[in-house]
């Protein structure tokens, strides 16, 4: 037997399955057209981002990162709640002005930017977190062509990491932004082209779920930033802190103290280095403000036995599922947070594996699950599915297509 993740906080039951935003799995199934399904609470990401707010500084601005989950009506809703957007790409700037976002809040990093993407930020006004000199120098010519002044910060690779981060974004040689040393160069560079400055972006990792070692790391990002701004010879406008902030996936994973982060980081805002007195600061969250807002329905086709092994196959998978599937970025394969929709709070009685519909052995949603005993038609919801779920998966793999989504 392997356990299950935890469940988040949350979700109710409603006539004996579970209930998302107050409508059961299967009326949500039947409302959407079928399987498999993922379905957002609207109430849970705006106490999401209540909760956030009421443990962060006043001072700090909170921004969403839109490839955790740039389903549309998601989106706008998150456009109403946050200060600012981060993006990641042409499609995604496309998708944030689709949902009416103000260009001036959306900042845009990556490497690897085309020619296309920039002028196309540029002409909107939208901030170009910069990851090389070739990338700036494009910038300004481009700037010049279309007569259009850029809007340019530099996303800097720090010499530290996050320790315990799921993925590591800075210290080391990194494909992500312009290596600490050679920023101040860069950045006089910029404000010498005549470009419109507006500052730093330090992103360091992601899914840490221990807070000392976010507070450890914001410090760092804080130090670094008054050192590079007293370097550079010129006011610091605008810091991204970059994130980190991860969910509990997995069975004995932790909730993240988002309220020692909170009171560490009002602290150190009270007593900033003259270089930062005047900074606006961000931090950018995707999975952590969307993430346990989702779930995943997928119905069971078949139940079958081999060699003593109960499988539930389902109509879905990970070519919705990658990383539920364990295969982004999991060394370990460990079962995320699921259980059997149609039969929500009942005691599990048999071990059961949950597999998907696709002819590979990597289609896994569950191994070795205690489960309540679930018959062909009934559905299975996998938790956690808010983010890195139907925009991070293959859903072209075999023929299946996407899944559908809905926002309640």
């Amino acid at each position: 037997m392997k356990p299950l993740g935890p469940i988040p906080a949350g979700f109710d039951s409603l006539d004996g399955e579970l209930a998302i935003g107050g409508q059961s799995a299967s009326s949500l199934v039947e409302r959407a057209g079928g399987t498999p399904l993922f379905v957002y609470s609207s109430s849970m990401l705006k106490e999401r981002v209540a909760s956030l707010r009421r443990a962060m500084p006043a001072r700090l601005r909170i921004h969403y990162a839109m490839k955790a989950n740039p389903y549309a009506p998601l989106l706008e809703l998150m456009g109403s709640l946050v200060d600012g957007l981060d993006i990641a790409s042409g499609g995604e700037l496309k998708m944030a002005l689709a949902a009416g976002l103000d260009p001036a809040a959306i900042s845009f990093a990556g490497p690897g930017k085309r020619d296309e993407e920039l002028e196309a930020a540029i002409a909107g006004g939208i901030t170009l977190n910069l990851e090389s000199v070739g990338e700036a120098r494009r910038a300004f010519a481009i700037g010049d062509r279309i007569g259009k002044t850029p809007r340019l910060a530099i996303r800097v690779n720090p010499d530290f990491e996050l320790r315990g981060s799921g993925m590591k974004m800075g210290g080391g040689a990194k494909p992500f932004g312009v290596d600490a040393a050679k920023v101040p160069d860069l950045a006089r560079e910029v404000i010498t082209a005549g470009a419109d400055w507006r500052g730093l972006h330090i992103f360091t990792g992601s899914q840490a779920l221990d807070a000392d070692a976010i507070i450890e790391t914001q410090a760092n990002v804080l130090t670094l930033a008054a050192n590079l701004a007293n370097e550079i010879g010129a006011d610091l406008l605008h810091l991204n802190m970059g994130g980190g902030f991860g969910i509990p996936y997995f069975n004995g994973d932790q909730p993240l103290d988002i309220t020692a982060i909170g009171t560490a980081l009002e602290e150190r805002f009270a007593s900033l280095p003259e270089e930062l007195e005047n900074t606006e600061f961000a931090i950018e969250l995707g999975r952590y403000l969307v993430g346990e807002a989702g779930v995943y329905l997928t119905r069971i086709v078949d139940r079958k036995e081999s060699h003593g092994t109960t499988y539930l196959v389902t109509d879905g998978g990970l070519h919705h599922q990658l990383a539920a599937s364990g295969n982004f970025g999991t060394v370990v394969r460990r079962n995320y947070p699921a259980a059997i929709a149609t039969r929500f709070g009942e005691e599990p009685v048999e071990e059961a594996n949950i597999v998907g519909c696709l002819c590979t052995p990597l289609d896994r949603l569950a191994d070795q699950a205690m489960l309540p005993h679930a018959e062909v038609g009934e559905l299975v919801a996998v938790f956690c599915a808010g983010a890195y779920g139907a925009s991070a998966s293959p859903s072209a793999f075999l023929g299946q297509g996407p899944a559908r989504e809905l926002l309640v």
